[in-house]
């Protein structure tokens, strides 16, 4: 975990106090509701370790309302930032402006998605220092075999790094696994099959921690609610 290290900047420290993130403290900010030591803290202002910062949370409207959504991205739609001619998610779906995906989800691929304004949860979710899970079920060209699922489950090295030890075993279909990474490198379920000679058909997540597809259709969003938005928070240490 990373060291604190003082003195640091306000919105620097709201958010690694997970209060919100860096942007969404300096609008707290600009509003005048946080302080230091009683004083009004303005953007840019640094506090120490021993300094006492609050955030007035009874103000009206100003404090952000954080939702929460699993989608089930379809194939050939784009995460971000979407090229002329590609559809997006933001464009498919009715989610307000300030709503975005978390993470990313090759355009060749399908399955869970996470979409929140919540600026706090993209670190905590993604670094690969949580080792949070995500679960997978892949389809490739060629029938799955034990050397195969040895080789997955102890790591590959690629081009630019070796992967994680991970869990991995066949499905009924022969051609089928299910994998679970605490990593997310880009493309990197695709490349460690291409490194074994196989070329992947298919692939879908249906996990991310302990969110869960369902049965969801393509294109279909859902709320994250109660105790399964609880759980979910609780293990990214935000409540």
């Amino acid at each position: 975990m990373e060291n604190l290290v003082y003195p640091m900047r306000i919105n620097r420290y709201l958010a690694k106090r997970s209060f919100c993130s860096r942007r969404e403290a300096d609008v707290l900010i600009e509003k005048g509701i946080v302080t230091i030591n009683g004083k009004k803290a303005v953007v840019g202002s640094k506090v120490d370790e021993t300094d006492v910062v609050e955030v007035d949370t009874t103000v009206k409207d100003v404090i952000k309302k954080y939702e929460y959504f699993a989608y089930y991205k379809p194939m050939g739609v784009i995460t971000h930032s979407p090229a002329p001619g590609q559809k997006s998610i933001q464009q498919l779906t009715d989610i307000a402006a300030d709503v975005f995906p978390v993470g990313r989800l090759d355009i060749a691929s399908h399955g869970l998605i996470i979409l929140t304004n919540d600026g706090r949860i993209t670190e905590k979710l993604l670094h690969p220092e949580y080792d949070h899970q995500k679960e997978y079920y892949v389809t490739v060209n060629k029938i799955v075999n034990n050397q195969f699922l040895k080789h997955m489950r102890r790591g590959i090295q690629l081009e630019d790094f070796l992967t994680k030890e991970c869990e991995v075993e066949k499905m009924d279909n022969d051609y089928m696994f299910r994998i679970v990474l605490t990593e997310g490198k880009k493309h990197q379920i695709r490349r460690m099959c291409t490194a074994l000679g196989y070329e992947v058909v298919d692939l879908k997540r249906v996990r991310i921690m302990n969110i869960v597809m369902k049965k969801m259709r393509e294109g279909q969003k859902r709320k994250i609610a109660g105790e399964e938005l609880t759980s979910f928070l609780k293990k990214l240490n935000l409540c």
